[in-house]
């Protein structure tokens, strides 16, 4: 019986030291890193930055992997319900605490699903409007919006995306009156609002820039608390007399529930130090994002955060995908 109860004992520590080694060694083959959306968009690049520094970091290959389709629900059920040993990751975007509100029968959450690893970057859109609409203000828009006969629009690219979202916010903080116009993505709704078809959007600063350069759109206040560096004459949002508007598009690698915490302490500790060099920061700047680097803790505090606001957004707005 003594036997008996000591081999009960050590197997659990058996694992445990078996688990543990396998930490302190990791990684020792290449880590697929999965990204839900299209190869060449905003997430995708800001991945490569990342992978590139995560692989000189630990000495092991990062390989981006694309798996989009369905709002990036695709690709993140398949990190959902891979193994937690570290060797599938993913790379999300705001959308991560939106998409399970918006398409039915998701088989994961996107906070018990996953075990959070860093905050990696963020940065704000920008309330842009075309320059024959007769504003040089929010607070002009939003009065010209709330006046008899007017018909104001703001394109977005599609129902439930970031950008419909913002303008959604910005409607139920401000009380402003804007018929939102949904396109099939950021490029064709940018394009009608150079060209006047439409007045305004919400959009990233690096869509938007061109065209404010040329004089066909001009931007009237940055989503975040904070301005813009790209844009240091626009003022928040919040400055601009829109309580408490505070939003901005973020990414952060994430890894499926139930990965060892030494991993998940060796990953974030690589990521801070590959986006702490200057490389990686201009990199991420010319991507139109900021480095903006957390603790596992901090993010999954963050995501819970989003999770909550975003839910109460699309609950106002009664929108399903299926």
């Amino acid at each position: 019986m003594k036997r008996i109860h000591g081999m009960a004992w050590a197997a659990p520590l058996l694992a445990f030291s078996l688990h543990a080694g396998a930490a302190e060694t990791y990684p020792e083959r290449p880590v697929k890193v999965i990204v839900p959306f299209e190869p060449g968009g905003f997430t995708d690049v800001v991945a490569r930055v990342v992978t590139q520094q995560l692989s000189s970091a630990l000495g092991q290959s990062f390989i981006v992997e694309n798996k989009p389709g369905a709002g990036s629900t695709i690709g993140t059920d398949f990190v959902a319900k891979a193994a937690p040993d570290g060797y599938t990751l993913e790379i999300v975007s705001t959308n991560h605490v939106t998409s399970h509100r918006l398409y039915k029968n998701l088989d994961y959450d996107p906070i018990k699903s996953f075990t959070p690893i860093a905050k990696l970057a963020d940065s704000p859109y920008v309330l842009f409007v075309n320059t024959k609409l007769p504003v040089q203000s929010v607070q002009e828009l939003i009065a010209l919006s709330r006046s008899n006969g007017a018909h104001i629009r703001y394109a977005s690219s599609g129902n439930g995306s970031t950008q419909h979202l913002m303008g959604a916010l910005f409607l139920a903080k401000s009380g402003a009156r804007l018929e939102h116009v949904p396109y099939r993505g950021s490029g064709g709704a940018m394009k009608d609002l150079a060209a006047g078809f439409v007045e305004t959007s919400f959009a990233a600063v690096s869509n938007g820039l061109p065209h404010v350069k040329s004089g066909k759109i001009k931007a009237l206040g940055v989503t975040s608390t904070r301005r813009n560096a790209q844009l240091p004459d626009v003022p928040s949002l919040a400055e601009a007399g829109v309580p408490d508007y505070d939003a901005v598009v973020w990414l952060a690698l994430l890894g499926p529930a139930g990965m060892p915490r030494n991993i998940v302490s060796r990953l974030n500790e690589a990521v801070r130090a590959g986006l702490s060099k200057p490389e990686a920061r201009e990199a991420l700047a010319g991507a139109g994002v900021d480095v903006a680097v957390s603790t596992p803790e901090e993010l999954a505090q963050y995501m819970a955060q989003e999770n909550t606001m975003w839910g109460d957004v699309i609950r106002g707005l009664e929108i399903r995908i299926d």
